[in-house]
């Protein structure tokens, strides 16, 4: 007779990280906080990503110009980065122009050593960090943890890197399709004083929808783990919302929004990456998670997930 395994599923809803991942490092090694089961983490990819080629064109063409710098001149003196997939489109177009015979400087390609990059939270930071250069980039941001955050920093710590210039050059924004456009408002506020004042301008390099095969995959490992005591979800954008809602059955067919959920006596849980997420499925599906990561990271998710059982379970 096989032995019921007593981990509790964790089922990310993302592409696994390579060549490892942090979230399959922590869940799969951590001895859980509160004393409870430990974990076992699925990952089941909600995403798919299309590089945008014409927004990578003009990014390119800026690069190339060397129009993105410090210069009085420059079109852009920084660039924002508030998503992964930004980054690969970045280092894309890095590793594409590296070595070029077109560049007389090719060893410090792209030029943007002069110039700050904003980004938000651990995992983006780390990705712009790998990207070779010499000198290194200037990465700032890793600490804010969400677009909220980031944008005021961006206004204080950008200022002062242009603290003589009255106007200050303007930042370019690399986005999804879809994205929040909190940053941008809160930099172009037309209340605030001009010396203040940020102008951001998007530029999308990359497109997102959700994988044609998520369905089908999702409901197998639903299938698979569903003899387990507990199970957790946890879902990293709004893209990947409907599809999970509608795989658990949750979602009203006439009204799209999640019915009466019987809290006492289910076994699966949600979590979300931030509050982004979570305000998307309450406003959109009525819907709220079981937990939202105070940070956006592997430690934040698990931390609020040992924090949601001790409470339950009245440790």
């Amino acid at each position: 007779m096989a032995t019921p395994n007593p981990k509790q599923p964790v089922l990310l809803l993302k592409t696994k990280s390579s060549p490892s991942d942090t979230y399959e490092e922590l869940f799969s090694t951590a001895a859980p906080p509160d004393g409870g089961p430990g974990f076992e983490p699925i990952f089941v990819p909600v995403l798919q990503h299309q590089f945008d080629e014409a927004g990578l064109g003009s990014f390119r063409a800026l690069l190339r110009e060397r129009r993105i710098s410090n210069r009085e001149d420059a079109a852009y003196g920084g660039l924002i980065f508030t998503s992964q997939r930004a980054v690969e489109a970045f280092a894309k177009l890095v590793e594409e122009g590296s070595g070029s015979p077109d560049d007389e400087n090719a060893s410090s390609w792209p030029h943007l050593q002069s110039i700050p990059l904003y980004t938000v939270g651990p995992a983006t930071t780390r990705a712009l960090r790998a990207i070779p250069q010499t000198p290194a980039l200037q990465v700032f941001g890793e600490h804010t943890g969400n677009g909220d955050a980031l944008a005021p920093f961006i206004q204080e710590h950008y200022g002062a890197w242009y603290a003589g210039r009255r106007t200050k050059p303007a930042l370019l924004f690399l986005v999804g399709e879809k994205r929040r456009d909190i940053i941008p408002q809160f930099l172009m506020n037309p209340d605030l004083p001009v010396e203040t004042r940020i102008r951001v301008d998007e530029t999308v390099v990359y497109g997102t929808g959700v994988m044609e095969s998520f369905p089908g995959d999702f409901a197998a490992v639903l299938r698979r783990t569903g003899d387990r005591t507990a199970r957790w979800l946890v879902v990293f954008s709004p893209t990947g919302c409907e599809g999970m809602l509608r795989g658990l059955g949750m979602l009203d067919p006439e009204t799209g929004k999640v019915g009466r959920v019987d809290k006492e006596h289910r076994t699966t849980f949600v979590a979300a990456i931030g509050p982004t997420t979570r305000g998307y499925l309450k406003k959109t599906f009525g819907f709220e998670p079981d937990v939202c990561a105070e940070t956006p990271s592997p430690e934040g998710v698990l931390a609020g997930i040992t924090q949601f059982r001790k409470t339950r379970e009245g440790r």
